[in-house]
C-alpha cells in the first residue's frame, strides 16, 4: 500500500528537550518529529511521535511500550488507518500495518547511536521509569552501536541489570565478550551506574572503568600494561580541558585492594551505594553532566577509549571523529605547558629548569623567552662536563703579554649577568645545565638562588673567596636577574641534580607534541610520530618513558627533507637506545617499528 503526506496529514520538525518523556514545543535542544492529523486512529486521537531510545515512538493514550518497533499489538484497541502511524527502525522510515512493518523507503536523519547512548546513561534513573523501560531503552542504544559506529562483527557483551530498591545497585555497560550472562565476571569492563533523584541531586549516572569481581583474568595484559592507566590520564586531562569535566583515575588498576579515595566518593554522596559495593574495582570514574553535548564528549571518549583496548574495529561513518578523539588523547597524554605560562613561572619563581626528552623544543622555546619577553636583554650560555666554579662564579685566570704573564681574577657568567641585571631585567640562559656538576660550580653562590627571599626584597649576599676585578668581595642577586635552564633526561652522562639546588629552582616537564607535527601537513610525519609515541607510552616504563625522542625529529620542510632526518636522526637515535638496552619491554617493538618505518622510507623513495 502506498503511504500519502496530505495537508492533514503533516510531519512538521519540532524541537524537545532530550531528556523530556513528552511531547514539548517550548524546548530548544534537540530535533525531533510529531505527526499532525484530523483522522482517529480507534482510542489514539492525534498521535504524537518523539524519541525514545532509537525508535520514534507513540506517546498517546492506548499505547502500551514507549520503545522499540510498533506494530498494531501494541496498541489496546483497532488501528483503523495503520499507514499514517510512522516509527522509525534504524535510518529507515516505516509504517505500521495490521500484519506489521512496511519500508516507506524514506530517509530520516535520526539521533546518532552514539548521541542516543550519552542521552541514556546522562538520564540516570529517571523519575516514574519502570525497570522494563530504562532496560528496553539502553539495550536498544547499546546494540545500534554495532553497525553504525563500529562492525558488527566486533567482539562485545554487554549487561544491563536494573534493580529498584535501595539496596540495589543497578548498571549496564560493556563486559568481557568471554564472560557469563549474569553474575560476577572477570577483566575490564566499561559501566555506568544510573541513580534516581534525591532532594538534593537530579537522576544521574557515574560511568567508569571497573575490574571485575572475580578478578583481572583475561584482561590482565590490559590493565598492567604502562600504556593503559597513562591514556586514562590523558583522558583525564582531555576532559578537563575540552568541556570542564572531572575524571579520577587510579594510579594502579591491578591493586584491587585500595579503594576510591574517600575525597572522590564524598564529591558524588548519590553514588555512595556504588563506592561501597565496588569501590575496590573502579579504577576510573566521571559523573555524567546533564549538558547533552558535554554528556556526549564524556561518553564518546571513555567508550573509544574502551573500543581501542578492545579491538573494535571503527566503521568508515565513524573513523574520522575516532582517530582525532585519538589524536586528541595523544595530544593529552603529557602535560603542556605554554610560552606564556611559561613566562608567568618565570617571573614567579624566577629560576627555572626545562626538562625532557631529546627534541621536544626546550632550548628553542627557552630562546623565545629571551626573545619574546626579555627583547634579547640576556645571554645564552651553555654547560659542559668541562665548566667550573672559575667559569661560572670567578677565578683567577692567566693574563699574557708581550712581555710578562700575570693571574687576574675573571668575572664568570653569573657575575657579569648580576652586574648587567643592576640596571633592569636580565635572562640568563643556561643550555644543558645538568651536562655541569651544578652543586660544585655554584659554590657559596647556591645560597643566592632564594627566589622568595628575593621577591619580597630581603636580597641574599655570599662573600667570595677572592675580590673580585672591580675590588668587591660580596656578592648580591638583584631583583631584575631571572635564569632559565634547559637539561636532557636521556642523557644519561649527566650529573643528577641535589636535592638543594631541586629546592631553589622550579621544574618544567617539556613533552613531545603531535599538533607540531599535524600542523606542518605531511601525513608520513605524523603516522610516524603517532606510532611511536603510542609504542612508549604503551610499553616503556617510567625511566624509559623519559627516552621518547620529540616532535623536532619528524619536522621537515618538505618530504625528502623529512626522510633524511628519518634515516640520519631517528633511527639512529632508536638504534642506541636498543645498543644500551634501555628500552625495557619496549625492545622488540621499537625494533618492529623501525623495519616499518624503513619500508615506508623506501615506498616513498621509489614512489
Amino acid at each position: 500500500m502506498p503511504f500519502h503526506m496530505s495537508n492533514n496529514h503533516l510531519l512538521e520538525q519540532q524541537r524537545v528537550d532530550p531528556y523530556c518523556t513528552k511531547f514539548c514545543t517550548c524546548c530548544r535542544s534537540r530535533p525531533a518529529f510529531r505527526i499532525k492529523t484530523d483522522t482517529h486512529f480507534g482510542s489514539i486521537r492525534t498521535p504524537v511521535l518523539v524519541k525514545s531510545g532509537h525508535f520514534l515512538c507513540v506517546l498517546e493514550i492506548g499505547a502500551r511500550k514507549l520503545s522499540g518497533l510498533l506494530s498494531r499489538r501494541d496498541f489496546d484497541t483497532e488501528v483503523l488507518h495503520p499507514d499514517y502511524l510512522i516509527c522509525l527502525a534504524g535510518r529507515i522510515i516505516q509504517y505500521v500495518e495490521r500484519s506489521g512493518l512496511y519500508d516507506l523507503k524514506g530517509r530520516y536523519e535520526h539521533m546518532p547511536p552514539l548521541e542516543d547512548l550519552a542521552r541514556v546513561i546522562a538520564n540516570g534513573w529517571p523519575p516514574d521509569s519502570e525497570e522494563k523501560e530504562i532496560r528496553v531503552q539502553t539495550d536498544e542504544a547499546i546494540k545500534t552501536l554495532f553497525g553504525e559506529r563500529y562492525h558488527s562483527r566486533s567482539m562485545y557483551r554487554h549487561r544491563t541489570v536494573f534493580q529498584s530498591g535501595k539496596e540495589n545497585v543497578s548498571f549496564a555497560g560493556f563486559v568481557h565478550e568471554d564472560a557469563p550472562d549474569s553474575g560476577a565476571y572477570r577483566g575490564m569492563s566499561l559501566i555506568w551506574f544510573p541513580v534516581g533523584h534525591n532532594d538534593e541531586q537530579p537522576a544521574s549516572s557515574l560511568l567508569t572503568l571497573v575490574c571485575g569481581t572475580k578478578g583481572l583474568s583475561p584482561d590482565k595484559h590490559i590493565l598492567g600494561r604502562p600504556g593503559h592507566v597513562r591514556h586514562l590520564q590523558g583522558l583525564r586531562r582531555y576532559l578537563a580541558a575540552t568541556v570542564g569535566v572531572s575524571a579520577w583515575v587510579k594510579h594502579d588498576p591491578t591493586n584491587l585492594g585500595q579503594p576510591v579515595p574517600k575525597i572522590i566518593q564524598e564529591q558524588h554522596p548519590q553514588f555512595s551505594r556504588v563506592y561501597s559495593r565496588y569501590g575496590n574495582y573502579i579504577y576510573c570514574a566521571v559523573e555524567v553532566p546533564k549538558d547533552p553535548e558535554k554528556a556526549q564528549v564524556v561518553a564518546a571518549a571513555l567508550l573509544d577509549l574502551y573500543a581501542w583496548e578492545r579491538n573494535w574495529t571503527p566503521l568508515k561513518a565513524a573513523s574520522g571523529e575516532i582517530t582525532a578523539f585519538r589524536n586528541a588523547l595523544r595530544k593529552h597524554l603529557f602535560p603542556r605547558v605554554a610560552k606564556e605560562q611559561l613566562v608567568g613561572l618565570l617571573r614567579e619563581r624566577r629560576f627555572v629548569v626545562l626538562q625532557g626528552p631529546p627534541g621536544t623544543g626546550k632550548t628553542r622555546m627557552a630562546k623565545q623567552v629571551l626573545r619574546d619577553s626579555f627583547q634579547e636583554k640576556g645571554r645564552s650560555v651553555q654547560f659542559h662536563p668541562a665548566v667550573t666554579y672559575e667559569t661560572f662564579v670567578s677565578g683567577i685566570m692567566p693574563a699574557v703579554s708581550e712581555k710578562s704573564l700575570a693571574f687576574t681574577v675573571s668575572p664568570g657568567w653569573l657575575v657579569q649577568a648580576i652586574r648587567d641585571a643592576q640596571d633592569g631585567e636580565f635572562l640568563l640562559h643556561v643550555d644543558e645545565i645538568n651536562r655541569a656538576d651544578l652543586s660544585r660550580v655554584l659554590g657559596e653562590a647556591i645560597y643566592l638562588f632564594e627566589p622568595r627571599e628575593i621577591a619580597s626584597g630581603e636580597l641574599g649576599s655570599v662573600r667570595l673567596p677572592q675580590e673580585l676585578d672591580d675590588g668587591t668581595r660580596d656578592l648580591t642577586m638583584p631583583q631584575g636577574l631571572y635564569v632559565l635552564g634547559t637539561m636532557n633526561t636521556a642523557d644519561r652522562s649527566i650529573a643528577i641534580l641535589d636535592m638543594a639546588v631541586r629546592r631553589r629552582f622550579a621544574f618544567v616537564d617539556i613533552w613531545p607534541d603531535i599538533e607540531v607535527v599535524a600542523n606542518q601537513g605531511i601525513e608520513l610525519a605524523t603516522e610516524a610520530f603517532s606510532r611511536l609515541q603510542d609504542i612508549f607510552v604503551q610499553y616503556s616504563p617510567d625511566d624509559a618513558l623519559a627516552l621518547v625522542p620529540g616532535h623536532s625529529y619528524f619536522l621537515a620542510e618538505s618530504e625528502p627533507e623529512l626522510r633524511n632526518r628519518l634515516v640520519f636522526e631517528l633511527i639512529p637515535l632508536l638504534r642506541e637506545y636498543l645498543l644500551d638496552g634501555r628500552l625495557g619491554s619496549c625492545d622488540s617493538e621499537i625494533r618492529a617499528y623501525i623495519d616499518w618505518l624503513e619500508g615506508e622510507i623506501a615506498n616513498g623513495v621509489k614512489g
